[in-house]
């Protein structure tokens, strides 16, 4: 089974919720997962064996909430090589914004530029279309672990 770090963003707390569900649901399929809120770079770089799972929210014009900012930061200014690193993205934003989902888009490219692999598609939930955004998560966890080999 696998290792998980769960770096989280969040101001308001959906993040958080979700973070936590997803976690839950990691651990039920025998999987081991740790949620990094904050989340600190030297940490996260520290286990490259170990898959990196985003779950962020978008905050004012499209940045990343500030409990990332300096986990973003550090992305850019250490440009660390995570080649041997595997992520996936979940990102919360409001659709009615044109930045939808730009924290976890940010932290996407960010994290491939520094040389990390993708595991199947980002999700991205547009929490006025989901009252209880942990269900899209759910939705979208179980195929997405099931590709992990």
């Amino acid at each position: 089974m696998a290792k998980f770090n769960l770096i989280v963003g969040s101001m308001l707390g959906a993040a958080e919720y979700v973070a936590d569900h997803v976690a839950d649901l990691l651990n039920q399929a025998g999987h081991q997962s740790e949620i990094h809120n904050p989340a600190r770079l030297a940490k996260i770089v520290a286990e490259p064996d170990a898959i990196v799972l985003v779950v962020t929210s978008t905050h004012g014009a499209g940045e990343v909430p500030d409990n990332l900012q300096p986990f973003v930061k550090d992305l850019y200014e250490q440009k660390p090589d995570l080649g041997a690193f595997r992520y996936g993205v979940i990102a919360l934003g409001d659709r009615s914004y044109d930045t939808f989902c730009a924290g976890g888009k940010t932290l996407d490219q960010r994290l491939a530029e520094c040389g990390a692999s993708r595991i199947g598609e980002r999700l991205e939930i547009d929490v006025t279309q989901y009252e209880i955004p942990e269900d899209a998560a759910e939705a979208w966890i179980q195929p997405w672990m099931a590709s992990i080999s």
